[in-house]
């Protein structure tokens, strides 16, 4: 007999395996084995909102794998991720296994190492009852949102659309940025820039405009620069004033999860999904070369900047090895998380500070690489001494007028040597200004008046959304991802040049509950849900009372809004195009359905006349010489196909390239990835190529 170890992921099951040994059995449920059902709401409003939780049916045969396990065992330990979703799988398990919960049966590792792992099963502990019910608050506060408003806006809009507390606020962020965008009126203003040097350097620096008569530099058009100019004409520029000063600059606190997803968007292109993915195999373990199957970083769902003293103790060793003692800081550094933090789990580390991105490079894939080297940068760097800048600041005297020339040089590299932010930007410009003295007077090289105009806020990305979602208290760590997948899967929003725009079928549905589900949508209100679950999760608050309280709210609003649009329907406006119906002569309108944007003839239901949206590549087919087009699938996949496709079914997943084979002269294919084999797909022509 040996005790048995339920968790969820399989490759986190082999890694926890190899640390435990023969003595125990470590297998996974991949995820939740019941849930609410499918096919109806599955939660008795009027019994306390009693949930209707189903075994998930394609989770039949593990279940009945999983209870011949718990036979043949003493003991039976749940060890799911650390969080409220976790612990609700681990109670889920034990229900439908029946387990014991007021037993000691919970661990939880904060990190798949030896160590992390050993401190896990030596404090089992009772299942949560609180977290428990914070997630079950949450999961049937969506349950009745997704259940009780999604039907109305099929009624009302169309069949298959969604609403959803946390989707639709985001969505509202972005309609909202939009609709600022649109009403923006830019105003003109001037700036006077110059170059300058002295006598004995002739290296130009930057001078700009600052004053003008004691008071800020406001020059709104032409006429007010070419007046300050010819007074200029003439002018001595004196320094005024010279300012030297030393400016600390502190590292960055570690990531927590909205800070990684923001920062490797800046730095990796990754959006949200693609980084948790990443982040979750560095988690649960890698086989790395010559130690085995390693979990690499501490859990990465988290709001918290805690940090171990052994980690602190760890780093402090590395850097001094490293970099040398003088970039250990001089007590160690403590950063405080934020007031609504979770602070069950450290923010997310290298779960082995000397596991170097060097040294574990060679088993990692090229996203799990990129993140892995950011994460153990960024940890690193937060644990050295500070960056010095020998900053200067100097005011040039014109007659009335005061220009200002910034200047640093780095006195002391500091965790700079190893990792700079990219939100970091310093506010000194320029690098070293050549030595000055009170009095000098310099030469002018240029100085010449330059137009602005007032920018618009921009579109929110990926990373500047989820900031806002964080700031607002939107949702928790573990939602950030999904939600973006979520809103852009539902094409209420979508990409443009990397920036997130509403679709008219976005900007009508958050039209339409602005004006009938106010609080649905009101960033306030759903801040203060997210509190209301943290509050159950903290015992303060009961959760059947959470329910209730928003119920009745909802209850009044929907059937409010039932009567205000009886017998009516929204239409989602159509977005013109030039392309004219090649049935009937009518322009041709851009629509969105269940799988995306098509054509439909704007003469519709007279003419029932519908095209894929697709755009030419530039290449040809192989078999046929048709025009290759660029499509997506139903699932968004993009794929290649030919014009033709009617007659000719050539289709790939490899994009056609702007260049010819030389050997039979067609189009050449290139796979996925930056070394990805440039091809020839004719038929009969082996001619293959490395990427330049």
């Amino acid at each position: 007999m040996s005790d048995l170890v339920i968790l969820e992921s399989p490759s986190k099951a082999k890694t926890v395996q190899k640390y435990l040994g023969s003595k125990y059995h470590v297998v996974a449920c991949v995820g939740h084995i019941r849930d609410l059902p499918k096919s109806k709401l599955g939660v008795d409003i009027d019994n306390d909102f009693a949930p209707v939780y189903e075994n998930k049916k394609d989770k039949a045969a593990l279940i009945k794998d999983l209870k011949s396990c718990v036979k043949k065992s003493d003991t039976v330990y749940l060890a799911t991720d650390p969080d409220r979703e976790g612990e609700a799988i681990s109670w889920h398990l034990a229900e439908v296994l029946g387990l014991d919960g007021s037993k000691p049966i919970r661990v939880t590792f904060s990190e798949i190492t030896k160590s992390g792992v050993k401190t896990g099963m030596e404090n089992p502990r009772s299942l949560d009852g609180d977290l428990i019910n914070a997630q079950q608050a949450r999961r049937i506060l969506d349950r009745i949102v997704g259940y009780k408003l999604s039907p109305f806006l099929w009624k009302k809009v169309r069949r298959g659309l969604s609403a959803g507390r946390v989707q639709s606020v985001a969505v509202k962020l972005i309609v909202d940025r939009e609709n600022e965008i649109k009403a923006f009126e830019p105003k003109e203003y001037w700036s006077i820039d110059g170059k300058a040097n002295t006598s004995t350097n002739k290296k130009t620096f930057p001078i700009k405009l600052s004053e003008i008569d004691g008071k800020k530099a406001e020059i709104s058009c032409k006429e007010e620069a070419d007046k300050i100019l010819a007074y200029l004409k003439d002018k001595e520029f004196i320094v005024d004033n010279i300012k030297k000063s030393t400016r600390k600059k502190q590292p960055a606190p570690p990531f927590t999860t909205s800070t990684l997803q923001q920062e490797a968007n800046h730095r990796l292109s990754f959006n949200s999904r693609r980084t948790m993915k990443a982040a979750q195999e560095l988690y649960e373990g890698i086989e790395i070369e010559g130690q085995g199957a390693v979990g690499l970083i501490t859990y990465m769902r988290t709001d918290s900047l805690r940090i171990s003293d052994e980690a602190k103790a760890a780093a402090a060793a590395l850097i001094k090895d490293t970099f040398g003692e003088e970039y250990i800081p001089e007590k160690p550094r403590v950063y405080k998380s934020k007031n609504n933090a979770q602070d069950a789990h450290e923010a997310i580390r290298p779960s082995t500070i000397d596991l170097t991105p060097q040294k574990v490079k060679s088993s990692l894939t090229s996203d799990q690489y990129k993140l892995y080297k950011l994460i153990w940068e960024r940890f690193i760097a937060s644990q050295m001494a500070n960056a010095q800048l020998n900053t200067v600041a100097v005011a040039i005297k014109a007659g009335n007028c005061i220009f200002k020339a910034n200047g640093y040089t780095v006195k002391f590299d500091g965790f700079t040597k190893l990792y700079t932010d990219t939100a970091d930007n310093d506010e000194e410009n320029g690098g070293a200004l050549p030595k000055l003295s009170v009095g000098e007077i310099l030469n002018i090289s240029e100085l010449g008046g330059n137009q602005h105009f007032t920018q618009p806020p921009p579109r929110f990305n990926e990373a500047s959304l989820i900031k806002a979602l964080e700031e607002n208290g939107i949702g928790r760590p573990s939602t950030y991802a999904p939600t973006i997948s979520t809103i852009l899967d539902r094409h209420y929003v979508e990409f443009d040049q990397k920036q997130l725009k509403p679709t008219p079928l976005g900007d009508t549905i958050t039209v339409l509950l602005e004006d009938h589900f106010k609080h649905i949508v009101d960033v306030k209100f759903t801040a203060k849900m997210e509190d209301d679950l943290d509050k159950i999760e903290e015992g303060k608050e009961e959760w059947v009372d959470v329910l209730k309280d928003f119920y009745a709210d909802f209850s009044k609003t929907l059937t409010q809004a039932e009567k205000d649009l009886d017998g009516k329907r929204v239409k989602i406006p159509d977005e013109p195009t030039d392309i004219v119906c090649e049935q009937c002569g009518k322009p041709m309108v851009i629509k969105i359905g269940p799988y995306g944007k098509f054509l439909g003839c704007s003469g519709f239901p007279d003419c029932k006349n519908t095209k894929r949206i697709v755009t030419e590549t530039g290449g040809l087919c192989p078999k046929c010489g048709g025009k290759m087009l660029a499509k997506k699938s139903k699932k968004g996949k993009p794929f290649f196909g030919c014009e033709n496709y009617k007659d000719c079914n050539y289709m790939t997943w490899d994009t056609p390239i702007p260049e010819t084979c030389p050997k039979c002269g067609k189009t050449l294919f290139k796979k996925a990835g930056k070394k990805g084999k440039i091809y020839c797909a004719a038929e009969g022509c082996d001619f293959e190529k490395d990427p330049e």
